[in-house]
């Protein structure tokens, strides 16, 4: 869970091998109502690799009980142009038997972000 969101906006290998590490091939998220399947989620992540400087994951709470999950985390990210964005998320979510994603819903509200939020290096 924070690991990933580094990993595949910075790290040296294709989205493609860091989203296969982490979800199942028919890995579906639904964000905010929104479907999002592999294909859409990676047309996602390609723009964000250009825009975000950092990324960090601070995980308030996070459940596991055989293959449910829940977490109530924020993501913020630091970006090119100077501004921080704080994201709080609410996730649930299956995990296939490898212990991958398989399916998430989540709620995600945008929350105010201060400079002392920045992530510096």
């Amino acid at each position: 869970m924070t690991r990933y969101p580094h990993e595949v906006t910075f790290g040296d290998e294709e989205p493609e091998t860091v989203m296969d590490r982490y979800h199942t091939s028919d890995y579906e998220l639904v964000n905010d109502g929104i479907l999002l399947d592999r294909k859409r989620l990676l047309d996602h992540i390609r723009p964000a690799r250009k825009r975000a400087t950092a990324v960090q994951v601070e995980v308030d709470e996070a459940i596991v009980d055989g293959d449910r999950v829940a977490a109530r985390y924020r993501l913020i990210a630091s970006m090119r142009k100077g501004n921080v964005i704080a994201t709080e998320i609410y996730m649930f979510g299956r995990l296939a038997d490898d212990g991958r994603l398989r399916w998430v819903t989540q709620l995600t509200r945008t929350s105010p972000a201060t400079d002392d939020q920045a992530i510096r290096g």
